[in-house]
This record gives structure tokens, sequence and C-alpha cells, in this order.
């Protein structure tokens, strides 16, 4: 079975969010089940820097891909990796040689965005085509989110390949829309400025031309996927997601173990386990001294995340001050908003011994805020999956979640019931509001020692590896590609 995985991030070296753990975590995975996984990936600064013993592409003749409509002459490296995966890199330095993120430079999308991703879609779609010459042809082209969904269109209407196509969607809100006049820029016919094609409301839309020509759809979690069927989730594609609900599943992310393991975590103070959970508390005292807060036995929550209305950090600043009134202390991570970023850097202002705020990224801090906290706040509004939820459960740190897509789907909550199953693993609550996420912390204060231990003890027993979700895509795979072999 070979798959081309087509994505235009990648961790460590160029992540906006989750599709970049993604991308680094479920090739290694699939290798591990026998899948032959090739890697299609913009040749961005830091990729190429980290990969310099690479090489042409030396199954392609050549390794050139020609120039066509305004896409730019673009050559083919390749590289592997230590887990046997294969890295190819579109070295365009036209396009993917800049500075700033791989979207934005600024705050601001790069205005040829549309170029740079329609010749990833078009290079993934030619590479799948015997045009290519190429020795190597993808029993399946496996794209993701809409910097790689205009690949079914180049399959459909520039090149003679029948290889099965599969868009992953990551985020829905994130479409790839540009003006009408892009389509010649990106050598693609009239014929696919259709209502079926790649039109939407007169725009061209990379993420609906995947969602309408693809094999099969999916989603990062079986929650987001019933939930995208619906208006207030569907962002304008509901009407076609509903059409196409038969060809759209959802399968769950996973998590890297090894990077995520308080066994054996380098960033804490105190390694810990399920059976020493008491070593954790260690790492709350480290953590309370390194934010400046008082150490103590004050509930600390934690979160780690982007700054948005998205994930919810609205709510959070809202009901601030009443849980600094309760004695609460609240540790932020992460970026975003500007509006946000700076509420958030004067509650810790006027409450600097029960607010800490880090405006930025720090992995390491990250891990030691999972480890640390009492319990980690995720009041997200949507949330197509979501990692940090994950990360909090193999942390003995119990989240408190909004019920929606994927947390819905993985965070088990503290009912009497359930607790008392010890099946509970956090806390949910129904309405996205500053008034349900107080409560449901005020819920969380309450529980007893024993029904704190339990809600630990639970989730640190599950298994959130990528083993099960890799499988899961073998199985559709093999939907996809029956006749395909995978190697044992």
């Amino acid at each position: 079975m070979r798959v081309l995985f087509v994505c235009s991030e990648i961790a460590p070296w160029v992540k906006t969010g989750g599709l970049g753990d993604v991308a680094a975590a479920l090739p290694p995975a699939l290798a591990e089940l026998g899948v032959e996984v090739r890697m299609l990936l913009p040749g961005y600064p830091a990729l190429l820097a980290a990969h310099a013993d690479r090489r042409p592409l030396d199954d392609v003749a050549g390794a050139l891909v020609a120039p066509a409509g305004n896409l730019p002459e673009a050559r083919l490296s390749q590289a592997t990796s230590g887990g046997g995966l294969t890295y190819v890199f579109i070295e365009c330095p036209a396009l993917f040689d800049r500075p700033g993120g791989p979207y934005q430079h600024g705050g601001v999308d790069w205005p040829d965005n549309a170029l740079r991703f329609g010749l990833l879609s078009r290079t993934a779609a030619w590479l799948s085509s015997r045009e290519s010459s190429s020795t190597w042809r993808p029993d399946v082209l496996h794209g993701h989110d809409w910097q790689a969904a205009l690949t079914p269109a180049y399959q459909r209407f520039r090149f003679d390949t029948s290889v099965p196509s599969l868009v992953t969607v990551h985020n829905l809100a994130f479409q790839g829309i540009f003006p009408r006049e892009t389509l010649a820029a990106l050598d693609l016919p009239e014929a696919a400025f259709t209502l079926d094609g790649v039109e939407f409301h007169g725009s061209v839309s990379f993420l609906k031309a995947g969602l309408a020509l693809a094999t099969r759809l999916n989603t990062v979690s079986p929650g987001y996927a019933r939930e995208i069927l619906d208006a207030h989730h569907g962002c304008g594609l509901d009407g076609l997601l509903r059409h196409r609900r038969d060809a759209l599943s959802g399968i769950l992310n996973g998590i890297d173990t090894e990077q995520w393991d308080p066994a054996t975590d380098p960033c804490l103070p105190q390694r810990y386990t399920a059976d020493r959970i008491e070593s954790k508390r260690a790492n709350k005292r480290a953590l309370q001294t390194e934010l400046g807060l008082p150490a103590g036995d004050a509930p600390l929550l934690g979160s780690v995340g982007r700054m948005t209305a998205q994930k919810g950090v609205d709510l959070m600043l809202d009901c601030a001050e009443a849980l600094v009134a309760r004695g609460v202390q609240l540790a932020l991570l992460g970026s975003g908003e500007a509006e946000f970023e700076q509420r958030a850097l004067r509650l810790a202002g006027r409450h600097p011994r029960h607010t800490a705020v880090r405006i930025g990224y720090d992995e390491c801090l990250a891990h030691r805020i999972e480890a640390g906290a009492d319990f980690f706040l995720m009041p997200s509004r949507f949330e197509p999956c979501g990692l940090n939820q994950l990360y909090s459960q193999r942390y003995g740190t119990p989240p408190i979640v909004h019920r929606t897509g994927g947390l819905a789907d993985t965070v088990v909550d503290a009912t009497s019931a359930q607790l008392a199953e010890g099946r509970a693993t956090g806390i949910v609550f129904d309405a996205p509001t500053a008034d349900s996420l107080l409560a449901a912390v005020e819920r969380a204060l309450a529980l007893t020692d024993e029904q704190y231990r339990r809600l630990q003890q639970a989730g640190m027993g599950r298994d959130f590896s990528w083993h099960a979700s890799a499988q899961r895509y073998l199985e559709l795979y093999r939907e996809l590609a029956p006749r395909a072999p995978v190697r044992s």
C-alpha cells in the first residue's frame, strides 16, 4: 500500500497547530502497519535546512515540475527520515523561501497563497499520473486541509489519473477562498468553475473543491464529522457535506505518547506515573514558583492554546474575576488576537498573586503547565479534535471542556454514576458561556480527594496513542484501494 501524504506543515520544523502534529505522528504510525508513506511538503527554509542531505527525487525524470499558468517551475528533492519515511520537498524559492510563517507574515496572509498551495496540490496530482514518469505511483492520495484540497480538482481536470483521494478536514473554518481570476493562474480550465467543482459563491475555494471531488472525506473526530452537517458548524458547506455524508467519516487524532509521557518527560522537574501520582505535586509547586505565583494549595487552573474566540479564551477571561475571588490561580500560555492578549495581561497586572500570563509559545512550559495544573481549561466553542485535553488526561490533570466535537468524544464527564464506575476523566459543560464555565469549575473544585484521584487514574489509564487511529486510516485506505498490498 503506497500513500502520498500531502501536507502544508510538519512539526517540529513548521507548525501552526494540530495539523503539524498529525503530519509528524500519523505517517510513522502508518509505516509500522506496513504502509509505504511518502510525504509531499513545501520546501520551506526550515525544512530544507534540517534535511541538508536531501537529493533530487530519483524516480522522476529530471525531478522537475514544469511551470503552468502562473505557477513557477519547481524541483523535487527527497530525504529519508529515521523511521523509514520519505519526505519529498517542492523546492520553489519564489513561493516558499521567505521569512515568517507558512501562511502569514506579521499576521497578514501571504498574497500569493493560492499559487503556493496550488503548486502543492498540482504537484501531488501530477505525481500520481503517468505524466510525471514516476516509477513510484501512490495507491491513495491523502491531502490535508484546504492547502492540499485542490488535489482532486487537478486529478479531475488536468491529469489522467484514477488514483483515489482522501481529504482530511482539520478545521472547516479555513477554506482557502480566492478570486475567480485565480482559476487561470492555477492552471485550471473554465470547466472546473462549476457548482460541483471549485466554484463557491463566485470565488475559487480549495476546500470546497476537495469536499466535492475527493473520493472520500474525513475529519479528525467522529463528533466533528456529525457537527459539520448542520448549519451552525458547517461554515456554509453543510449542504455539500450532507450531500456527501456517505463519503464522510471521523477518525480521532492520537498523540505522541513518547513526547507526552510524564514518566519520562525531560521538561518536568519531577517525573511521575499513575502509580506514583503523589509526585505530581512537586510539579505544581515548581510551576507556581516559575510563574511568580505563591506556592501552596490554592487550586491551579492551566490553559495552553491560541487566544481566539474559537478556543473560548473570552469565556475564561469573563469569569476570571469570579475565579480569583474564590482563591483560584490561573496559568495561561498562548498568543492570538491582540484584544484577548491585552485583556489577559491586564488581568495578570491586577491580580499578580493569582494570575500568570505568558504570551507566545514555549513547548517545555506547555508540558509543565499540563503536569503542574490541578485542572486544565479548554472551553472551545468548537473543536474538530483537540490535543491538549488528551495531554491533560495523560498527565493526570483533569480537563474542563465544552461539550463539542473532539472534546465531547474524548472526555468523560464526572457525573456521579460515571465517577462511581471509574470512567469519568474530566468535567464537561453544555453551553459555551462564562456562567457555564464558572459552574463547571465550581463543580470541579467541589470534588472530594477520592473523586479527584479517580478522575486522574481513569484519565491516565486511557490509550490515546496513534496506533488505533492509524489502524482506522489503514482500513479507510483499504476501502479506497482494496487490491493494494500491505507489508506485514
